[in-house]
C-alpha cells in the first residue's frame, strides 16, 4: 500500500521539495511492479492516493520522463515507458563498462572511511537477504552501486549510470525476485567488497563488470520467457 506523501519524514539534511519526493515514490512504484510497463497513469487516483494536488504530481512525471522512466503525451497524458530485452541487453553492457571502471578507481582512491561504508553497506545486504526483505534489499544494493560511482569521482561516468540504471531498475527488481540470482548476488557483493578491502582494483573491476552481466542475461531470459508467454 502506497503511505501519502504527507506521511513520509524528511531524512535529508537538505529539505526536499514535494515533487521531488512524489517523484521517489512514483519511481519505487514503477521498479516494483506497481504500475506496469505501458500502463497509463491515472492522476487524479494517483493524487488521491498520495495526498497530493495535480501539479507537484505532473512536476514529478516531467522528472521521470527526463529519467527514460515515463513517456508523457501533450494533451493525453503520461504512461509507464516501455523497454524492449534488446534495450535491456544494450544498457546493461554499458552499464557493465561504466561499473568496471568505477570499482578500479575505487579501489585506489577511496579512504580507509569509505570502505568502512561499503563494508556497514554490506553487512545490510546480507541481512535483509537472510530475513527475504526485498524492498529494503534493493534499496541498500541500489545505495551500494551509486556509492561506488560517486567514489570513482568522475562525473560524466557518475552522469551516464544515473540515467542507464534509471532505465534498468525494472529489470534489477525482477531479477531478485529470482531467489537463485538473488543468492548468487549477495556472494558476488561479498567477493566485491573483499576485492576492494584489498584495493585489488583489477579484481574488484572485473568481479562487478561480471555481476551487472549476470543480472542483465537473467533479466534479459526472464523478458524473453514472458514474450513467448505471452
Amino acid at each position: 500500500m502506497v503511505t501519502p506523501i504527507n506521511s513520509y519524514g524528511r531524512n535529508s539534511l537538505r529539505r526536499r521539495s514535494l515533487h521531488e519526493e512524489v517523484a521517489d515514490c512514483v519511481r519505487t512504484m514503477i521498479i516494483e511492479g506497481e504500475l506496469k510497463e505501458g500502463q497509463r497513469i491515472n492522476e487524479p487516483e494517483l493524487c488521491q492516493r498520495l495526498d497530493i494536488s495535480r501539479t507537484p504530481l505532473r512536476e514529478a512525471l516531467k522528472v521521470l520522463h527526463s529519467e527514460g522512466m515515463v513517456t508523457i503525451e501533450p494533451n493525453r497524458g503520461a504512461w509507464v515507458a516501455t523497454i524492449t530485452a534488446e534495450e535491456i541487453r544494450e544498457h546493461f553492457e554499458i552499464i557493465s563498462t561504466l561499473e568496471r571502471r568505477a570499482a578500479e578507481l575505487t579501489a585506489i582512491k577511496a579512504s580507509e572511511g569509505d570502505l568502512a561504508r561499503l563494508s556497514q553497506l554490506q553487512e545490510k545486504l546480507e541481512r535483509h537477504h537472510q530475513a527475504q526483505n526485498r524492498h529494503e534489499y534493493f534499496e541498500i544494493n541500489q545505495h551500494i552501486h551509486r556509492l561506488i560511482i560517486e567514489l570513482a569521482n568522475n562525473e560524466s561516468l557518475t552522469h551516464l549510470h544515473h540515467q542507464l540504471m534509471n532505465r534498468v531498475s525494472r529489470g534489477r527488481y525482477l531479477a531478485i525476485g529470482m531467489q537463485h540470482r538473488w543468492d548468487e548476488s549477495v556472494d558476488e557483493h561479498k567477493a566485491l567488497l573483499e576485492a576492494l578491502l584489498a584495493r585489488d582494483g583489477d579484481r574488484a573491476g572485473r568481479i562487478l563488470a561480471e555481476h551487472v552481466m549476470h543480472t542483465g542475461e537473467t533479466v534479459v531470459k526472464e523478458l524473453e520467457q514472458q514474450k513467448k508467454v505471452g
